[in-house]
């Protein structure tokens, strides 16, 4: 059954989302977002759901209110569940009302789901709580920008408000209210902190008093969404700032990983507060419709004695193979397990598989070390791994067994605009670059044209000595290796160098 549901998505951090918000995003059919909430959101989504992009920028519509009006009424008369997620929460100055009124009117159902809104949750992220016993006891929200221009906050009954004043959508009119405050009564020296982006890995935060606030803002190029904060709660910010004290915070970090292989470098980076930014230089392809060396394999998988896996791609791609034609573990029964790192160690055990051999260093040669011990000339190994993979597993250890190697998956270049990178490169620092492969390494070369200058000043963090090598032959400069050669050991690296 059709239903609209207005989604609060929060201030920013796309955790912050309600749990029931975030299931509806899951099994939405049309997704109507607008600039304030996060595009990670759109990760979660269904492989067929619609977009809709509706901006909502102050003076600056990418869409009117009618025109959003009308999509979701729209979509929903066509049978479909419509998330309409809306920055912070629907109904704190946040026409969630009007969309509601505009549905009810019609006929569609809708669902509110609450939000945290940005004027509580922006403000704590700042290290500023909205209330204090010592401070404020109660807590005031205003809209800055009103629909109509000539109406006007009423600042002779806010200046007896004891309270934290909190003004949203207020930054074109900045002036106005701090002057008005002043001008009303309000001390001139009442502490103001000025959150722009507020929960984002990039947010920024300022303060003054209703007297220098505006000079602030100048001077350090402060725009919108941002929140306006009055009251002496702001004084409290230099000891409970937790999130702007992060060890990572105004990092920016670059994950060049395949879109489905970045994520977990990208979390462990936002959760000490830095900024992942994700240019995914290659995607994995699995190579499995008509290879007749694949099926052969699996046609004597009893005649194989081990089975090598070199990294999470190789173990996933072949055991879903395994279970696509119609068969289990089972059939692997009579093997010896061996894996490169930990990562595929634990791709493995989500199959229901311990590895058997594993080697202290996760690189090829110490593999061919680590498999000599447990097998003889009567082995069998098998190999499911990269086209592009280099030879030397299969060169050495066909010299004491037979050995076959399946290439299941190869890598190529993903779909990434050229010009965007470019530009992203030019106008934003970036801190580190990660590279966890050679092939990430040669496709982002490729990405940005052989421009390496654009990188100079980025400090570039290798996961081991093949891609450090591709890194120098590349003509980039290498900064550091990672001691473990895993993605935790990549961002160990970064951590350390703080």
């Amino acid at each position: 059954m059709s239903k609209v549901y207005l989604i609060g998505a929060g201030p920013g951090d796309e955790k912050l989302i309600t749990l029931k918000g975030f299931e509806i995003l899951k099994k939405a059919d049309v997704i109507v977002y607008d600039r304030l909430a996060n595009p990670s959101f759109l990760e979660y989504k269904k492989d067929d759901a619609n977009l809709y992009y509706v901006g909502k920028q102050s003076s600056n519509h990418y869409k009117t209110q009618d025109e959003i009006n009308d999509i979701i009424c729209e979509c929903a008369k066509e049978g479909k569940i419509v998330a309409r997620l809306k920055g912070g929460d629907p109904y704190v100055f946040g026409r969630g009302a009007e969309e509601a009124k505009y549905l009810l009117d019609r006929g569609i159902d809708f669902e509110v789901i609450p939000g945290i809104t940005s004027a509580i949750g922006g403000l704590a992220y700042a290290g500023i709580p909205i209330t204090h016993r010592d401070y404020s006891s109660s807590f005031h929200v205003f809209t800055g920008h009103f629909k109509d221009d000539d109406r006007a906050l009423d600042y002779e009954s806010i200046v007896k408000l004891n309270g934290t004043l909190v003004f949203l959508m207020g930054m074109k009119n900045l002036l106005k209210i701090t002057s008005n405050l002043i001008q009303a009564g309000k001390n001139k020296d009442t502490k103001v902190a000025i959150i722009n982006w507020a929960t984002r890995t990039f947010q920024k935060t300022v303060t003054g008093t209703l007297e220098t606030i505006e000079d602030v803002v100048i001077k350090n190029n402060m725009t919108s969404p941002s929140l306006i904060v009055v009251g002496d709660v702001v004084n409290l910010r230099k000891e409970l700032n937790f999130f702007e004290s992060k060890l990572l915070f105004n990092q920016n970090i670059l994950v060049t990983r395949a879109r489905k292989q970045a994520s977990k470098l990208s979390s462990m980076i936002k959760e000490y507060g830095g900024n992942p930014i994700e240019i995914p230089a290659i995607k994995i392809e699995p190579i499995i419709k008509d290879n007749k060396e694949l099926e052969a394999s699996i046609n004597k998988l009893n005649e194989y004695s081990h089975i090598i896996f070199t990294s999470v791609n190789g173990v996933k791609i072949f055991m879903d193979y395994i279970f696509m034609i119609g068969k289990d573990i089972r059939c692997l029964s009579n093997m010896k397990f061996c894996v490169i790192g930990k990562a595929t160690k634990k791709e493995l055990e989500k199959y229901h598989i311990n590895a058997d051999i594993m080697p202290k260093n996760y690189v090829a040669e110490d593999v061919i070390e680590e498999v000599k011990k447990h097998i003889n000339s009567d082995s069998k190994i098998l190999m499911p791994r990269a086209k592009e993979a280099r030879t030397i597993i299969k060169d050495e250890l066909e010299k004491l067994c037979q050995i076959d190697e399946v290439k299941i998956y190869k890598t190529i270049k993903d779909n990434v605009d050229k010009q965007n990178v470019k530009e992203l490169l030019k106008n934003k620092k970036i801190d580190y670059i990660t590279f966890a492969s050679s092939s990430t390494v040669k496709n982002f070369v490729d990405l940005i044209d052989g421009e390496i200058d654009l990188i100079n000043d980025s400090k570039i963090i290798s996961i081991g000595p093949i891609t450090s090598d591709t890194i120098k032959n590349s003509n980039l400069n290498l900064y550091k290796e990672a001691e473990e050669y895993t993605i935790d050991g990549v961002f160990s690296t970064i951590i350390n160098d703080l």
